[in-house]
């Protein structure tokens, strides 16, 4: 007969297994088999409607390096991303740094903040849409007072900045509430001590604010890097990809080749390559963390 303690293990596994299991289930169905799924359909040519596809080996992988469009939208993706998740943290940081208070008014602030991203992001891409349109209301507003009709939204290099803005504008009420619940863990003591040893506003943010916000800091930027990355549906409701093509993103055009041209095994590729460069991205940040915080410690 086994010991006391191995049946209490086993007893511990067994419990361990039947918890779990559930949650390992979901997560195989959801995001493990959908994965495998599209590595397999990115060596085809499948076009969503064939019934066999065919393999076509690493053609749909090679492709991407010599197209265009797909060149095109990796640049302005990397510009969202990069510029995106620079705009998002700083803003973030700083309306939470102004809103750090406990009375009444900083509340309703930290609603405000938060509210835009509450709202659709394809319902945000029409608002804004219809503000920043040609016929829009700030160039009715413009025209009316005999100015010229300004191109947010058909020159190319205004409508990048236009789905920049209103990306971050959608976006960084999420940062503001992660930086303040960061802003918490800073210890009041500590605060005060560098006051009353003469420490000014930025010397106390740089030596006590500064380092407790480390992993706030992280764990935005992760998840603006992740989120910008994958932009597609406001990019649908305000711009449409366009003009000329100019503000699809990586996301966006890898929607747009699967369903609207019929090229699953194409998008399929896509996915998996932007899908890759997201986690290796995601990672690096997190090390970089890591490494900063051990040269701190030494």
């Amino acid at each position: 007969m086994g010991s006391a303690p191995a049946r209490g293990r086993r007893s511990d596994w067994l419990t361990t297994t039947v918890m779990t299991a559930p949650a390992v289930v979901v997560f195989a169905a959801m995001v493990v088999v959908p994965i495998v799924i599209s590595v397999y359909l990115s060596l085809t040519d499948w076009d969503g409607y064939s019934a066999n596809p065919h393999l076509v080996g690493l053609a749909n992988y090679a492709s991407m390096f010599t197209d265009d469009e797909v060149i095109t939208s990796a640049v302005v993706t990397l510009i969202v991303a990069v510029v995106g998740t620079l705009a998002l943290n700083l803003i973030g940081l700083g309306f939470a740094l102004l809103v750090n208070r406990s009375d009444r008014l900083s509340r309703l602030l930290r609603m405000l903040l938060f509210y835009p991203h509450v709202l659709s992001a394809l319902v945000v891409g029409f608002l804004w849409g219809a503000i920043l349109g040609t016929n829009g209301a700030v160039n009715q507003l413009v025209t009316a007072h005999g100015g010229e009709v300004l191109p947010f939204l058909s020159d190319p290099n205004w409508a990048v900045l236009a789905l920049l803005a209103v990306l971050v504008w959608a976006g960084f009420g999420v940062n503001v509430l992660l930086y303040l619940a960061g802003l918490q863990t800073v210890s009041p003591e500590l605060l005060e001590a560098a006051r009353i040893d003469g420490a000014g506003r930025w010397q106390v943010f740089r030596a006590v604010t500064a380092p407790a916000l480390r992993p706030s800091v992280t764990l935005n930027v992760v998840l603006s890097l992740v989120t910008l990355l994958k932009t597609y549906d406001l990019v649908v409701s305000l711009t449409g990809g366009g003009p000329a093509g100019r503000t699809q993103t990586v996301a966006y055009l890898i929607l747009w080749n699967s369903f609207h041209n019929s090229r699953l095994g194409a998008g399929s590729a896509q996915s998996v390559v932007l899908m890759v460069v997201t986690a290796l991205l995601a990672l690096s940040v997190v090390k970089l963390r890591q490494r900063g915080d051990l040269a701190a410690l030494r």
